[in-house]
């Protein structure tokens, strides 16, 4: 097979066929004719390219994403009513989380395999994305036995002895036969579970990610020996790393499903877990050689609530449930504890060990790799960066190449037109840990900005201080240079966390609430946030003789630890000299800017106020009611308390409607607190309002580009249609 060119030789490739003779010529006449046929060589690549691609739309597999629903339009295919973008978007691009190329791909195996549970779990897969477990309720009712008709299969009643059936009972995997519930599992008001009809298809919405080699925390506070899984300290539930089921006829079992690992199981089954979802690495401990995780046998599965118990010599307490490993005391690890585990969260945001695209650098950008172990330039960002101002050059980029712990001052300086990122490589989560190295002098990760410089931060995870960006005042500059500067100087930060209050105890309460995890002084720069989650935003900036800044926020939680602080704003609780533009986030906290240009499909729990209200607009929103905002169009809860208000009740019964609609209407969160594993995802008894709220009837808030309300109506759809007659099939979220 011939190696397909580059783009360099594509575009010379007719000039290539001409005699050389006028290639000759052309060269003494500056080239013309080449250039010439480059133009044309260009339109020819179009439609070559076109005529392949016509090849590969053949095929649900390499099809684009526009020709899926035309494919599936062949098999009679029926997008379910809900599924999709709504009817007024007829020209929108389905969003490829909305592409049905699994379900029309299996289409006609779905339709054989009708009324069988094993469909249903690919249903969830297939339809929604989503990992599922069906389960036939019927079978775990009591029943009678006869003598003549014995059902040696049924399930046992409860047996306080079995502490792990009763751990899973209520779950997706429970074994205890229960009594009859005669309410529908599908009923709007309170749904039951253990009908006769009743078949529930249990689905995960969190996922479950890696992190892998990377150094526990030891909680000093608690013992030398006491130590987490998460670098950050807290209490961080470990996930089980799913493992593939064998045929498409088996029905799930724990450990092919994201959830977490529970106690009991990791005790009855602890080679199921250890070396597959969890496995603990410490050099020379107990004779350990270090060439390998510890062995299994070393590992005993217990309860570390209160870090009380304490292990035998030569035994390692793990605790699934809470995150938390305790040694000996009197055989303490001498050179560190490396973990590698798993954890849940509801998407691909923040620093995290997933696949992502990287930011385009400049082709004469000079890579700088660095990595604790080997395989790399340097050892330490600080390396890297000495080296970086030495060769200074005009473009360059600092790729971290593992998930390690990096414990040092980092001093940024950048000169005017010069460009660096510093990123982390594709599939890993270094984490940058600032502490107080100066008692005399701040200790944030500080970057310097000259005119025209962009500094860029991707993938990496910061605690302990803030980013601080600053500026270089220049007093001969002008006005309408310093515009200039705005322009051309850039901030990006991308899939990077800084965490909200520097730091979070272990029940991921906040350890510096009132801090800022990002300030910006004086940049006069354009600033790009997206797929991240920080804390605080303080930006200080001239508002007499500079512009406001731009600051744009897509795909970002922004945390201010409290309803009562500023979430973005200025020090001493001012006006943000920035001109803000949200979409698609979720912001827990007040902002305070000077004017807000476009705000969308975004929450924002606490007031919004601009001291310009004629610039920008708020759209698809949620804000609460009494704030100083641009004009608003669709927001909530504007749009209940006008329901309420052309109802025209009576002045005492209008103002109890409105306010129960306010109560109502209010975002609920399943958590608010950053660490743990459904951080500002929906709970089940949000509104319907803030649900399908956004301007395509997804969710508003950060996880709106998961379109979970699409999945769901879809799903609920397919189950229907895919199960007997008389039935009562219904979807419950296992997290």
């Amino acid at each position: 097979m011939n190696a397909i060119p580059d783009e360099a030789a594509r575009a010379d490739r007719l000039y290539q066929l001409i005699p050389a003779i006028h290639r000759i010529r052309d060269a003494e006449r500056g080239y013309p004719l080449k250039a010439l046929l480059a133009v044309i060589a260009e339109q020819v690549n179009v439609v070559e390219d076109d005529i392949y691609q016509l090849y590969d739309n053949w095929f649900i597999e390499t099809a684009e994403d526009w020709a899926v629903p035309y494919i599936g339009d062949l098999l009679g295919y029926v997008p379910p009513p809900g599924s999709g973008l709504p009817p007024d978007k007829p020209g929108s691009a389905l969003p490829p989380v909305l592409v049905p190329r699994r379900e029309i791909a299996n289409t006609i195996r779905m339709r054989r395999a009708k009324g069988t549970l094993a469909l249903l779990e690919e249903l969830a897969f297939d339809v929604a994305g989503w990992p599922g477990r069906a389960v036939e309720y019927f079978k775990l009712l009591n029943r009678t036995q006869h003598l003549g008709h014995l059902w040696p299969a049924r399930h046992s009643l409860a047996d306080l002895r079995d502490g792990d059936a009763l751990d899973r009972l209520g779950g997706p995997f429970a074994g205890i036969a229960r009594c009859v519930d005669t309410r529908r599992l599908t009923s709007p008001l309170t749904p039951g579970r253990h009908g006769i009809p009743a078949v529930a298809l249990f689905v995960w919405r969190l996922r479950s990610f890696s992190v892998t080699d990377t150094p526990a925390q030891c909680i000093e506070e608690a013992g030398p020996h006491c130590f987490t899984f998460s670098i950050l300290g807290q209490d961080a539930p470990l996930f089980v790393a799913p493992a593939p089921e064998p045929d498409p006829s088996h029905i799930a079992g724990e450990l092919n499903r994201p959830g977490r690992i529970r106690r009991r199981a990791f005790d009855r089954r602890p080679g199921d877990y250890y070396g597959q979802s969890l496995s603990i690495d410490t050099d020379g401990w107990a004779g350990h050689g270090g060439d390998g995780p510890v062995p299994l046998e070393q590992i005993i599965p217990v309860d570390l609530s209160g870090w009380t118990y304490l292990p035998a010599k030569g035994r390692i307490a793990v605790d699934p449930v809470l995150g938390r490993i305790a040694f000996p005391p009197g055989q303490l690890p001498k050179k560190g504890v490396r973990v590698r585990y798993h954890y849940g969260f509801p998407g691909e945001i923040g620093g995290g060990e997933y696949p992502r695209p990287l930011l385009e650098a400049s082709a004469e950008a000079r890579l700088y790799t660095v990595a604790e172990s080997g395989g790399a330039d340097f050892r330490r960002i600080g390396e890297a960066l000495a080296r970086w101002q030495k060769d200074n050059p005009k473009h360059a980029v600092i790729e971290i190449r593992d998930s390690g712990v990096y414990v040092e001052p980092v001093r940024i300086e950048l000169a005017e037109g010069q460009t660096l990122q510093l990123r982390a490589a594709s599939r890993r989560r270094p984490v940058i840990r600032l502490i107080d190295w100066q008692a005399d002098l701040p200790d944030a990760l500080l970057v310097t900005l000259g005119r025209a410089s962009r500094i860029a931060f991707d993938g990496l995870l910061v605690t302990g201080r803030p980013i601080r960006i600053e500026g270089v005042p220049d007093p001969e500059e002008s006005d309408e240079a310093d515009a200039d500067r705005t322009c051309l100087s850039r901030v990006d930060i991308r899939h990077c966390t800084l965490v909200p209050g520097w730091g979070i105890d272990c029940d991921c309460a906040p350890r510096r609430p009132a801090e800022a995890s990002l300030e910006l002084t004086n940049v006069r720069a354009g600033v790009r946030i997206a797929h991240s989650i920080l804390g605080t935003i303080q930006v200080r900036e001239d508002q007499v003789k500079r512009d406001p800044i731009p600051i744009t926020i897509s795909d970002c939680i922004v945390d201010a630890t409290g309803e009562e602080r500023q979430a973005i704003g200025a020090p001493g609780n001012g006006i943000a000299h920035a001109v803000l533009t949200v979409r698609d986030s979720t912001v827990f906290g007040i902002v305070e800017v000077h004017a807000m240009k476009l705000g969308e499909n975004s929450l924002f729990t606490a007031c919004v106020h601009v001291a310009r209200r004629q610039i920008g607009c708020l759209r698809y929103s949620y804000v609460p009611s009494g704030c100083r905002t641009p004009r608003r169009y669709r927001c909530q809860p504007d749009g209940v308390v006008a329901a309420v208000k052309a109802r025209k009740l009576e002045h005492e019964a209008e103002a109890l409607a409105i306010e129960g609609e306010l109560i109502r209407v209010r975002p609920q969160f399943t958590s608010r607190r950053y660490g743990n594993p459904a951080y500002a995802q929906l709970g089940p008894d949000c509104a319907d309002e803030i649900v399908r709220g956004a301007d395509d009837e997804s969710e508003m808030g950060v996880w709106h580009d998961l379109y979970q309300p699409q999945r769901r109506a879809a799903l609920s759809a397919r189950i229907s249609e895919c199960t007997p007659a008389g039935m009562d099939a219904g979807i419950i979220f296992a997290n």
